[in-house]
């Protein structure tokens, strides 16, 4: 999978995509992660990208322009599954939007800023409009950052353990049950004796009931859906 980000800060995205799952799944050469400074494709003068609303308003707009130029810079090298936009009011990010973007092969993200980006580039390129939660940041560039993160991980061979994602929270519309690891017995507090009883058809049902009750108990709109 190859994933390019637009961005005007690309220097936000170094850290998370050097380290941990994200640093060897491309080491792997599963997962090519690739950001692109907005200001380097810029017609204008001191890589200006953003201007005044129409109509008037607080906040400055992403110039269409630059966003088109990348965009389409990009499209010449390959075919894109997806152009996303990282936006308050996209659809909200899920495990099932994960899984489905986690089979694509070419997925471009654009890093808003500012007030947004010229509607022009939404109507005429975005593909799909994604929003992390019902928050503002001040860009895109964390938001895109937990994107990459969530499908990444789900690239078969990225994971020491593939089956381990097959469990996490949401992949059953539940959330994952409790987890323990040794000692047995610390200070006191005790693991569940089901999970010590080495039949796997006891352990299997007690963390299906485990998360039942801690879907029911926290997010119990998922049992409803």
């Amino acid at each position: 999978m190859r994933i390019d980000i637009i961005t005007v800060l690309p220097e936000l995205l170094v850290s998370p995509f050097s380290h941990s799952i994200m640093k060897r799944a491309q080491e792997k050469g599963l997962l090519e992660v690739y950001t692109h400074n907005l200001r380097d494709t810029t017609p204008y003068k001191q890589g200006q990208v953003d201007d005044y609303q129409f109509g008037g308003g607080a906040g400055m707009v992403m110039m269409p322009e630059p966003l088109a130029i990348a965009i389409e810079l990009l499209q010449k090298e390959r075919n894109y599954d997806e152009v996303i936009f990282m936006t308050p009011d996209g659809a909200m990010f899920d495990q099932k939007t994960a899984n489905n973007l986690s089979m694509k092969t070419n997925i471009i993200i654009i890093c808003g800023h500012y007030k947004g980006i010229d509607e022009r580039i939404r109507q005429h390129f975005v593909t799909r409009e994604i929003s992390i939660g019902d928050y503002v940041l001040s860009g895109g560039e964390l938001a895109a950052a937990v994107v990459v993160d969530a499908i990444g991980r789900l690239i078969p061979g990225v994971l020491n353990d593939e089956t381990s994602a097959l469990f996490d929270s949401f992949q059953d519309g539940l959330l994952a049950p409790p987890v323990y690891t040794r000692p047995a017995n610390f200070r006191g507090w005790e693991v569940p004796e089901q999970l010590l009883c080495g039949d796997p058809k006891k352990i299997d049902n007690w963390r299906h009931e485990q998360s039942l009750k801690r879907t029911a108990e926290r997010r119990p709109g998922l049992l409803e859906e």
